[in-house]
């Protein structure tokens, strides 16, 4: 079994499309803190959205640069059923470094919040000022785009 790296936008956006949850690590004076986060994507950004305090929200006003991570599958995988060092989790893994900018501005969040939920449904959605106004909205640019499939089977060369 192999580890692939995958290099088309087009399997990595149909990746992120198939997932529900992204995990978002930051840290602040050397304390790393990993949170499950519900996200969109809005073109080469990630949205996130959650309350406007806690932890995440001191976190990212003192240090905005962050690491999230997608996984998808779950499959276990092996070689030979008796060898530990052969088992592999079959899976699909995306990474993206980039810094959060917090959203301020309403009729930005109005539009991210709707483009957030055809993450979740294909409904047509509306949202109440207050509500738009009340809960914070992320974005992260990609700054840096990594993916990979693990636990592929192996090509066999041609001449075998």
């Amino acid at each position: 079994m192999r580890t692939h790296f995958i290099h088309d936008r087009k399997a990595i956006d149909a990746i992120l499309k198939q997932c529900k949850t992204c995990y978002v690590a930051m840290s602040v004076d050397d304390v790393p803190y990993v949170l499950p986060m519900n996200f969109a994507m809005d073109g080469d950004r990630v949205i996130l959205h959650s309350a406007q305090q806690g932890r995440m929200w001191e976190t990212i006003k003192k240090n905005p640069r962050v690491c999230i991570n997608w996984t998808l599958g779950e499959e276990l995988a092996w070689q030979d059923e008796k060898v530990g060092c052969s088992y592999r989790v079959k899976s699909k893994s995306v990474i993206i470094e980039g810094t959060a900018e917090i959203v301020d501005d309403f009729d930005e969040k109005e539009r991210l919040f709707t483009q957030f939920m055809t993450q979740y449904s294909d409904l047509p959605f509306k949202f109440s000022a207050p509500s738009i106004r009340n809960v914070g909205v992320l974005i992260v640019p990609i700054e840096k785009l990594s993916a990979k499939e693990f636990g592929a089977k192996a090509v066999k060369p041609w001449n075998t």
